[in-house]
């Protein structure tokens, strides 16, 4: 059975966080359902549907931004109450309009994320996690990095309390009161949880998750450990994972699995015999996707997905055909509906169009008074920088609330940019030269300058740090077998400096220094597959990698934040002579692709001429015919990656000055040699020139 949707937008409000729309019961009287959405305007607003209009329920006034909203109730009963986060308080509202709850957590950070159940109240802040009970304290958890998500498996059907928090570094902590019970590793930042079919599935244990760079999964939280259900990879590299909800939109008894994500791509996953995931249905559009619900909203009998989008937008996606079969007097009577709403819509036009003209004059002869004030327009800028596991590049995602004229990026360390599908940008470069590409060991700050179109003109300066060991990510295993080479620090440093210069080289650290004397955190370099270990405490640092480049970057940084702070550092280190083969053997795949590529991508015109010469591709070789029907996508392959055998050869050129510079001699002047044997690339000769040098 196919699915087709069809998409009607049904309003704006201002621009809204990440789960802060929902959809409420279905009452006795109406078949369709409110919708239920707050924003940063501080407006929680309801609505519904009569005859394709909006129509508004209740709408509060202004206040501080809402960073979600939930439903709750008491328990097996339909979840009707409306309550809303707006920095450290707790609103609640009936469903229509009326504010029951005003309560004040007094927490230091505003709240981030909220999960009602009953009479309980979950809530996370930045790092804090409250459990309250009637709006009394319960229970209380700091964790070591950022919460993202907070969610409570069901009470009611497992009959005890299990909360679980989402948390930035890869890991969902399973809480028992204050204490953690067990912590489940998952592929990435998880960015949300939902109970799987709204009620925790078959075992009430089943929860789902999204993580930041795309990937989903679904796990049964058990008593003693966790069971991994299924994971979907993010192979068509999407965005990360704002929201997700379970209805069952196909019609075929089965709930489906409803995704919303940061590149404003609306998915729906059905299940198999099997219960596994099978995209059945995805639709692009052009903002990121905050919250995603199914239910029943433009007309009655017609099942829909409703999401609201970044800039405020709350739009349907509805089983509702576009135009159905009808008669003759049917069909004029939907022409004249449709005449008249294009009527009051041009009418409305006309109106904003002179309210802007008179504005605009306002403006004018206000800024030329005497005593003129200019006012900059305030606007909201959502941005993401994260690093690509796959091809070890950042992605600078820039969203705003209203159309941007242009995006100056300006760095003080070189990067390499990179086009993307995605990217409608025209790009133009000034002296020195989007995905961003850096290099490791060189560091500085990327700065974005955002110009919306609006008068008067205005610009907003976003910086993102380009840090010493950029392509780092952090992983929770390493293999302790390989050959590792050693860095140790010992001085009169305290826990929380060392932790700030590891801040400071490091991405995916959390900038609070954890709990505890001494922590250890591992990491892998996504473009060379090397690893690395840092344990430190006050007093002494340990860092571990079987990359001696990543020694030799940490040792120099290391020094130089040591002596801006006056700060005597003693540095030991111990070398192991056969990690620099295996770096080597680590290269070696990489570098014999990009070569192949680069000399395939070089036949390819000469191969073109034949062609049109001979009229046929017969008597080429099997290889060249291979390289013909590729043509296309080796040249989009080697357009995508320009600079990666540069990197390659760069990386291989580090390696070498490292491996001498930890014995006291300089080589550069060998380095034209080390070039020559890399165009001419062996692996066995490349060895044994490390060796020989």
């Amino acid at each position: 059975m196919d699915l087709n949707l069809n998409r009607a937008d049904y309003l704006q409000v201002g621009v809204t966080s990440q789960k802060t729309m929902k959809l409420l019961p279905a009452s006795k009287h109406t078949a369709t359902q409110k919708v239920v959405v707050g924003d940063h305007d501080g407006v929680v607003m309801c609505f519904g549907m009569k005859k394709g209009e909006a129509v508004t329920v209740f709408k509060t006034l202004p206040g501080q931004k809402i960073a979600r909203l939930e439903l709750g109730g008491v328990l097996n009963t339909p979840q009707e109450k409306i309550f809303v986060a707006a920095g450290s308080e707790i609103r609640g509202f009936t469903k229509r309009g009326k504010q029951f709850l005003s309560f004040e957590t007094n927490l230091t950070e505003s709240i981030k994320a909220m999960h009602i159940s009953g009479s309980d109240l979950f809530l996370s802040a930045s790092y804090i996690y409250n459990h309250y009970c009637d709006c009394k304290d319960q229970h209380y958890y700091l964790s070591g990095d950022k919460i993202n998500d907070v969610i409570c498996l069901p009470v009611e059907r497992l009959l005890r309390e299990v909360p679980v928090l989402a948390c930035q570094d890869r890991v969902l902590r399973v809480l028992q009161g204050s204490d953690v019970m067990y912590e489940i590793e998952v592929p990435g930042p998880p960015t949300v949880l939902a109970l799987h079919n709204g009620n925790g599935g078959d075992s009430g244990e089943d929860l789902l998750f999204g993580t930041s760079d795309g990937k989903l999964g679904l796990i049964q939280i058990t008593t003693t450990k966790p069971i991994h259900k299924w994971e979907i990879r993010n192979e068509k590299k999407r965005g990360g994972i704002l929201c997700v909800d379970s209805f069952d939109i196909v019609g075929d008894g089965v709930k489906d699995l409803l995704v919303g994500r940061d590149d404003g791509m609306v998915e729906v996953y059905n299940f198999d015999n099997a219960n596994e995931p099978v995209l059945r249905f995805d639709h692009t559009l052009s903002e990121s996707v905050t919250s995603i619900q199914g239910g029943c909203v433009g007309k009655d009998g017609y099942d829909e997905i409703v999401v609201s989008t970044y800039s405020g937008w709350v739009t349907g996606l509805t089983t509702q055909p576009v135009h159905k079969e009808s008669g003759p007097g049917e069909e004029l009577k939907i022409n004249q509906e449709m005449q008249n709403k294009i009527s009051s819509l041009r009418t409305e036009l006309e109106q904003l169009q002179y309210k802007v003209l008179q504005e605009r004059e306002k403006y004018q002869q206000s800024s030329q008074s005497s005593e003129a004030k200019s006012a900059v327009p305030s606007f909201s800028v959502n941005d993401k920088f994260t690093l690509n596991k796959d091809d070890a590049s950042y992605s600078l995602i820039l969203e705003v609330q209203t159309a941007i004229d242009n995006v100056l990026i300006q760095s003080d360390v070189p990067i390499d940019l990179l086009d993307v599908d995605k990217n409608s940008a025209v790009v133009s470069f000034s002296s020195c030269d989007s995905e961003i590409r850096s290099i490791e060991g060189q560091y500085g700050t990327l700065q974005a300058y955002v110009t919306p179109r609006i008068q008067p003109k205005t610009c907003q300066v976003r910086q993102y740090h380009i840090k010493p060991l950029s392509l780092h990510q952090r992983t929770h295993f390493i293999d302790h077998d390989r050959p590792m080479n050693t860095l140790t620090l010992t001085g009169q440093f305290s826990f929380s400096e060392l932790h700030s210069w590891v801040v400071f080289c490091m991405p995916e650290v959390p900038e609070k220094p954890p709990a505890g004397e001494c922590v250890t955190f591992y990491f892998q370099n996504t473009f060379l597959d090397t690893q690395l270990e840092s344990t430190y405490r006050k007093g002494e640092g340990v860092f571990k990698s079987d990359n001696i480049s990543t020694i030799s970057i940490l040792k120099d940084v290391l020094s130089k934040e040591a002596t801006k702070r006056k700060i005597n550092l003693n540095m030991s280190y111990e070398i192991n002579e056969v990690s620099v083969k295996h770096t080597l053997k680590l290269i070696h795949p990489k570098l014999e692709y990009q070569l192949l590529l680069a000399k395939k991508v070089q036949l390819i015109d000469a191969l073109k001429e034949l062609q049109v010469h001979e009229g046929n591709t017969n008597f080429l070789i099997p290889e060249y015919r291979c390289i013909l029907e590729e043509a296309d996508h080796l040249q989009e392959e080697y357009k995508k990656q320009p600079a990666h055998l540069e990197r390659l050869y760069g990386m291989i050129t580090d390696l070498f000055i490292d491996k001498f510079k930890f014995k006291g001699t300089n080589v550069k002047t060998k380095v034209p040699l080390l070039l020559e044997i890399l165009d001419s690339y062996d692996q066995n000769a490349l060895i044994a020139f490390f060796d020989a040098a």
